[in-house]
């Protein structure tokens, strides 16, 4: 198993498994819509003793606004 690191959006700084190290694209369910994610870069870790393999993901887009406020008030 392999882990993603995500970096930008609301799962920036996340790491979660990763079925399929070769994977570009990674899209997570959020709220009424989805998160699209790229990879980005070389694969780390993939030797036998130098930790987890290791897949960086960027932030491209979300198919729904990403509110950070629930009430949907906008200060």
């Amino acid at each position: 198993m392999a882990i993603a690191k995500f970096h930008g959006g609301p799962l920036d700084g996340q790491l979660l498994p990763l079925e399929d190290p070769e994977q570009d694209t990674f899209i997570a369910p959020y709220t009424e819509g989805q998160l699209v994610y790229k990879r980005g870069g070389e694969l780390t870790g993939t030797g036998d003793h130098d930790g987890p393999t290791t897949a960086e993901f960027w932030f491209v887009e979300s198919t729904e606004d990403i509110n950070p406020d629930p009430d949907g008030r906008d200060e």
